[in-house]
């Protein structure tokens, strides 16, 4: 080989030694300006806090107490059987009225809708309750209710579709949209959505009352599921009761506004004794999932329960009633734990004869906060409040809004006390959770609702623009 082909192939091995080492030095530098940190720019978003303002406080009440099918030749027409009287408050709080029109043609059976507007940005506190007492010969019986806010969903657990039972559904709507219903119907055989439950229209301002026997007949221990789209409704269930042509009752039955694994009906009034009919009677649906419910059962006054609790098995969809009629004649506080989340409420009787009187009682929510109640006019009416049963002793102080000396309540842990009342409106102020419903209890008047917190203010929100 030539020198000069030397020269040659030794500067192509140079070049390509060089390139190779530049190549290997472009990686090396790349890797290493992976692995350092990268210059970042993090820009924060801006975030603003901001209280949305409180909507007007709504109630609308129950109404007056419904009759059906009053002659032959009008056997689905509604009439009323007895005006409710309402008592509102406090004075102080400048709420505006309006009804709920359509249940009857001639507007007698309109219910009253209390709208009370914010005053600087705080929603305004106020209270209302009503009562009636039906006294004709197909319909008798005293009744007691508390007007509510509307619900986008409710359980009614009360009421029957048997002979006898002549008990109806009643649908408000104190919104400016109209609303539509979906009721469904738990019985012996699960859940049932009846064509006569579905698509019902609630007009804005309006009532709609539908037979629950037209819902799902025959029944002896329904439960009916209220969900309303559009704008949120008022439901309860209005029963009567007739035993061989004579009256035996009549009530208006308050609804549970979902479902919970911890249940308090307080103020269940036990009159009847055992004497062959069930006196007293506690109904439980588990409406998803099969449950166990463990009940336990403590006269008011007192914070040791009266008897062993008792566990019940609930299937799935089906409900379930316990007999309450061994209890002692007095008022009781029932407390529901179950595993599951289930709906519950108790009916009792004054008895059995002529001149007899019942009442359906509610689970009521929990006071966390102080807040204004109602109670309705009526004989024998007392205000009972539970205390926690895992917690302490609570003290609960009763302000009347219409002038007069508080009063303050010391409630066992565990246990409830009560304390007579008159109608009209009273702040409860409790020093820890409680729960608190009015119960009356009169010759041939049975009655009683839960008591409502308010809604509480709606806390302020973060918006990124």
């Amino acid at each position: 080989m030539s020198d000069r082909r030397l020269v040659r192939v030794a500067t192509t091995g140079a070049r390509v030694l060089v390139g190779g080492a530049v190549a290997a030095a472009v990686v090396v530098g790349a890797v290493a300006g992976i692995a350092a940190p990268w210059p970042s720019l993090v820009a924060e978003p801006v975030r603003v806090k901001v209280t949305p303002a409180p909507s007007d406080t709504v109630l609308a009440c129950d109404g007056p107490v419904f009759a059906l099918g009053r002659t032959a030749e009008s056997a689905g027409a509604l009439s009323v059987a007895a005006p409710q009287t309402t008592v509102s408050g406090p004075d102080s709080t400048e709420a505006e009225t309006s009804t709920l029109s359509g249940a009857t043609s001639d507007g007698s059976g309109d219910a009253t809708v209390f709208r009370a507007q914010p005053v600087d940005r705080t929603a305004a506190p106020y209270a209302a309750a009503g009562s009636a007492t039906a006294a004709s010969p197909d319909l008798i019986g005293f009744s007691a209710s508390a007007c509510r806010p509307p619900l986008a969903e409710s359980w009614l657990v009360a009421g029957a579709s048997t002979t006898g039972a002549n008990d109806l559904v009643v649908l408000g709507n104190p919104g400016d949209v109209a609303a539509t219903v979906q009721l469904s119907v738990y019985g012996a055989q699960g859940v049932a959505t009846p064509a006569s439950g579905t698509g019902i229209v609630v007009p804005a301002g309006g009532q709609r009352v539908i037979p629950l026997a037209g819902l799902l007949l025959g029944e002896e221990s329904p439960v009916v599921r209220v969900v309303a789209t559009g704008a949120p409704v008022r439901a309860s269930l209005q029963a009567s009761l007739t035993r061989v042509l004579l009256p035996g009752g009549s009530d208006q039955a308050a609804p549970l506004a979902q479902a919970s694994t911890s249940l308090v009906i307080p103020g269940i009034q036990v009159v009847a004794g055992s004497g062959g009919d069930a006196g007293t009677v506690l109904r439980l649906l588990a409406p998803g999932t099969t449950a166990s419910a463990t009940v336990t059962i403590t006269a008011v006054g007192s914070g040791t329960p009266a008897e062993d609790p008792r566990t019940l098995e609930l299937p799935a969809g089906t409900p379930t009633s316990l007999d309450l009629s061994n209890l002692t004649p007095g008022a009781y506080t029932v407390s529901i734990a179950a595993t599951q989340p289930v709906v519950g409420g108790a009916w009792s009787t004054t008895g059995f004869g002529e001149g007899a009187d019942f009442a359906w009682y509610s689970p009521a929510p929990t006071f966390a906060a102080s807040g204004l109640v109602a109670v309705a006019p009526g004989a024998g009416a007392t205000l009972v409040v539970a205390a926690d049963v895992d917690g302490e002793p609570a003290s609960v102080t009763l302000t009347p809004q219409a002038g007069g000396d508080p009063v303050t309540v010391s409630v066992p842990a565990g246990g409830s006390a009560a304390v007579p009342v008159d109608a009209g409106v009273y702040e409860l102020s409790p020093d820890r959770p409680v729960t608190a419903a009015v119960s009356y209890s009169a010759p041939g008047a049975l009655a009683g609702y839960p008591l409502w917190p308010a809604d509480a203010a709606a806390g302020a929100i973060t918006v990124l623009p």
